[in-house]
């Protein structure tokens, strides 16, 4: 197989792989394991003959050594799943030829515009190949990019027998976009010492530093009575749940923040007049920060709580995921490699941290040290959502180049 990253992209978004944060099930949804299949056919096509799906959703491959020396293991990584916050069903993409600059509006729904002034990015891009969705669907970039560019180069690797390299694995996860995407990897299968998540945004970057994250469910039990009766004795869960969202600080929010600021994030409330829930994530770059968001979320449910006598609540906080630096500070050749292997591919290396989170974070407490090199799309979760086949092909460059670099070091 000779398919370029273009190639690889267009076929696998069009694979519907919305993950379901509501469904128990691993993985969440089965159609993941529809894309699952055809990447363990195209692994063992290029070569990788062990390539296999496991009873979790989860592939994984090995790309054999063909060097003399001993090579640390290492591992490229991304996630089959889209964002459950819209619509991946019937993804039509659309390559925009030799962008000439300016907005790009969606061909099936016009008022779906990608606006320059809202991705700056696309100043970069003129003369590229720009893919899109249509408009109606969210594309898949996020992180069906990295999986086409990690397919690619090791299709480049295969090929090419005169670069020297290790021992590469490959893995490929479900359920990354609702946080369960490393849940049951089998780290010592697996095999590897060191790993990268491709999925990061704007190529050249490499990111080693993430958000340390945690998800607050906050249970309401108000006072339901007849409404024709209510004087003095209802409480209703549904408006004290509203109350509490009302009282969040506005500059503690997603929308509000940027850099190293954390937030407050309510995702999803519901309920009757009896019972209401408020689900939130908490976000911050360091776990006292995190620490004294949810100390605040609590005085003000607690605030709320003072006018409603007769109510109760529960608040339960969950660790989803922790700041990958405090592993990656103590293995500094993971990021110090990609940096040189994004320089020999042709770009200005930029070492940054992540406003959240990937498979790498959870993965560098696992045992597996896991930096964020780029996949180069852009709006992710949206139908805004963008990626260029140029910058597609340097991250390929980047993952050839990782290989090489990890071999000439040993």
């Amino acid at each position: 197989m000779t398919d370029t990253v273009l190639d690889r992209f267009l076929r696998y978004v069009v694979v519907d792989t919305q993950s379901d944060p509501d469904s128990p099930a691993q993985p969440s949804t089965e159609k993941q394991k529809d894309l699952a299949r055809i990447l363990v056919a195209e692994l063992q096509a290029i070569g990788l003959t062990d390539a296999h799906l496991d009873e979790h959703g989860y592939v994984y491959a090995t790309l054999s050594s063909n060097s003399d020396k001993t090579v640390p293991v290492i591992c490229f990584c991304s996630h089959m799943d889209t964002a459950p916050d819209f619509t991946g069903t019937g993804v039509k993409p659309q390559v925009v030829r030799n962008y000439a600059g300016g907005d790009i509006r969606l061909p099936a729904d016009p008022q779906q515009v990608i606006r320059v002034a809202e991705n700056p990015a696309l100043r970069d891009q003129i003369g590229n190949d720009i893919v899109t969705s249509d408009g109606t669907t969210l594309l898949g970039a996020d992180d069906k990019a990295g999986i086409a560019e990690i397919m690619t180069a090791m299709q480049v690797l295969i090929g090419n027998p005169d670069i020297r390299h290790g021992t590469i694995k490959v893995l490929f996860t479900p359920d990354e976009e609702i946080g369960r995407g490393v849940d049951k990897v089998d780290i010592e299968k697996l095999g590897a010492r060191f790993a990268y998540t491709m999925d990061g945004e704007t190529a050249g970057h490499v990111e080693d530093e993430s958000f340390s994250a945690d998800g607050v469910e906050i249970a309401i039990q108000g006072v339901a009575i007849h409404p024709g009766f209510a004087k003095d004795k209802m409480e209703n869960a549904i408006k004290i749940a509203g109350e509490i969202v009302a009282a969040l600080p506005k500059n503690l929010s997603p929308e509000a923040t940027e850099g190293r600021e954390g937030f407050i994030h309510p995702t999803d409330i519901k309920g009757s007049m009896k019972k209401a829930q408020i689900s939130l994530i908490v976000r911050d770059f360091v776990e006292e920060g995190l620490a004294d968001k949810e100390a605040l979320l609590e005085d003000i449910v607690k605030g709320v709580m003072q006018a409603y006598p007769g109510s109760s609540y529960s608040f339960a906080v969950r660790q989803q995921y922790r700041n990958m630096k405090a592993i990656l500070d103590r293995h500094p050749e993971i990021s110090d490699n990609a940096v040189e292997a994004i320089r020999r591919a042709g770009m200005t290396p930029v070492r940054g941290s992540i406003r959240g989170g990937t498979d790498g974070s959870r993965l560098s407490f696992m045992g597996l040290p896991c930096a964020n090199i780029f996949a180069g799309g852009h709006a992710f979760h949206s139908p805004l959502e963008w990626v260029s086949r140029q910058d597609m092909e340097k991250a390929v460059a980047t993952i050839v180049e990782l290989a090489r670099i990890w071999e000439e070091r040993a």
